[in-house]
């Protein structure tokens, strides 16, 4: 069974077939979008029909074909309810459109960390610092910090271009992180600061991919980045699937057999992708499990991708993060035998900073000459934003024992991380309620990613409207709840299986309204469409 579904997943990631919108013309502008698969013939036959010279049928097909379900066409419906509900309020039985749908937790009411934040503000306008009131606005670490900063950046000023791969001491205070959280040398020129991990993760398949008979091992589950940055740069999406049954667990022996299946198709494998903790599926890895990843990446000479952004969420004792880098170098690997790349970003953790696009990969592993190619990527886009990258220096050195914001800083993010955990811990308790509806545990990140059992008719209802069956249910709670959820279809599932990903991150004074609403809207949804 799972070298069926693999196959058809990949069917489905790699056909040159497109997903489009459009509507039906005998409905109004109101009538739901429906999806229809075109294929390009279709679209050519439309050429002579527009006056445009840029068409649909005559952009780069892998543009086409790259699909985004975080922001895609549910999303879009949320924006024009929400509209509506602003024109008219009243008009619809919610009051509210409630964004589940994407890691973005200060758009949810999570209030920024108070040291990172007059940091920031100091760096940005360095007058303050000369004025003798500042000394009572803001704490003494943050101005002693924001001195230091302030000092590294050319020019002095925030607005101005740095290195390509980021502020030299930015670069040193990150490495030294690195160093403190593993117990393992970290180098500042191992270390590419980027808007956000998002970048980081494109300029690495632009580098792997050189055409469509390069794969790259990805779970399913993923995160959609994924499959669109390898889908946007040409290559094979090469899927292997994490076993929810035992809590999204990931066995080396499937990924083994997933590459060998690559192989003899022809497709060259060039890296593993592994989200630790998971990403839709909120896993966290074993130490052991890790090592073993870290085994067969290095027999099998592949690049190892290690996506370490909710490094900080981790809800459960009996689990811990441990990084890729540390796991590797605990079994004596270095940099002769293994190539390891390693994303962490502001945006995720306890700080969610996501508007702010600060990140940085550590490339280790790598030859002189291909660094130098990485390097020349990088300075295509000249640097990232100064204030990102500021938060990345500050996110991987906060305040210590001592400093005067230490303590409301551990108040901060204790606060926070405890939250998320007690919200995960409510929404799953919620969705294992519902009839037909299997949620596992979410021991870290951001989300959860139920499972859940349609009726035949429904499934039905949905083919006839041309649409996936788990984002007929997602858009039929929509407009009932005015809940956005992400469809599982989003994220890839073995065939047959629907599910969605719904975040963890409203404000718990909102959780138990989400339940109610979800709730009574999946009674009635199974009511209607029971067999």
């Amino acid at each position: 069974m799972r070298k069926s579904a693999a196959d058809r997943f990949k069917h489905l990631f790699n056909r040159s077939l497109v997903f489009v919108r459009h509507q039906n013309q005998q409905h109004n502008s109101s009538s739901p979008l429906h999806y229809r698969l075109l294929s390009s013939a279709h679209f050519s036959s439309m050429a002579s029909d527009s006056p445009f010279p840029v068409t649909a049928q005559n952009i780069n097909p892998q543009v086409l074909q790259c699909q985004y379900a975080v922001r895609g066409e549910i999303v879009t419906l949320a924006q024009n309810l929400q509209k509506d509900l602003q024109a008219n309020p009243g008009s619809h039985s919610f009051d509210e459109i409630i964004y589940c749908n994407i890691g973005n937790p200060q758009s949810l009411g999570q209030q920024p960390i108070t040291f990172f934040r007059e940091v920031l503000a100091l760096c940005d306008y360095p007058a303050l610092l000369d004025k003798s009131e500042t000394q009572g606005l803001f704490s003494a670490d943050s101005i002693e910090r924001a001195w230091q900063i302030v000092e590294q950046i050319p020019g002095r000023a925030t607005g101005a271009y740095s290195h390509s791969q980021g502020i030299q001491g930015l670069r040193d205070t990150i490495a030294a992180g690195i160093q403190e959280r593993d117990g393992f040398p970290a180098n500042a020129n191992d270390i590419f600061l980027t808007d956000g991990a998002s970048p980081a993760v494109h300029m690495m398949m632009q580098l792997l991919i050189r055409s469509e008979n390069d794969g790259i091992l990805c779970p399913i589950p993923q995160y959609p980045l994924y499959s669109a940055s390898i889908t946007l740069h040409g290559g094979h999406l090469v899927p292997y699937y994490l076993d929810e049954a035992t809590g999204w667990g990931l066995e080396v022996s499937e990924v083994k057999k997933q590459l060998e299946d690559a192989k003899s198709k022809g497709i060259s494998v060039r890296a593993l992708v592994v989200i630790n903790p998971g990403n839709p599926t909120g896993q966290v890895l074993a130490e052991e499990n890790q090592r073993d990843i870290v085994e067969f990446c290095k027999q099998e000479g592949l690049v190892l991708l290690a996506d370490e952004v909710y490094q900080e969420n981790v809800y459960v004792p009996e689990k811990k993060f441990h990084s890729f880098k540390k796991v590797s170098r605990s079994m004596g690997y270095g940099d002769d035998d293994i190539s390891l790349v390693s994303f962490q970003s502001v945006s995720k953790g306890y700080h969610g900073e996501c508007g702010k696009r600060g990140g940085y990969m550590e490339v280790t592993g790598f030859s002189p000459d291909v660094r130098e190619q990485i390097y020349k990527v990088s300075s295509v886009n000249l640097c990232s934003n100064i204030t990102g990258q500021i938060l990345a220096s500050l996110v991987m050195s906060p305040p210590k024992v001592g400093d005067e914001s230490y303590e409301s800083f551990m108040a901060e993010k204790g606060s926070i991380l405890s939250s998320l955990a007690t919200r995960a811990k409510s929404l799953e308790e919620a969705l294992n309620k519902l009839e037909g509806v299997t949620c596992n545990k979410a021991e870290g990140a951001m989300y959860l990613f139920p499972q859940i059992r349609l009726p035949k008719k429904a499934i039905e209802a949905a083919e006839a409207e041309n649409t996936a069956p788990d984002a007929f249910y997602c858009k039929r709670l929509l407009n009932a709840t005015g809940v956005v959820v992400v469809p599982g279809s989003g994220f890839g599932q073995v065939p047959g299986t629907w599910h969605f990903r719904c975040t963890i991150l409203p404000q718990e004074d909102k959780i138990p309204a989400i339940v109610t609403r979800l709730t009574e809207f999946h009674e009635k949804f199974m009511d209607e469409f029971r067999d």
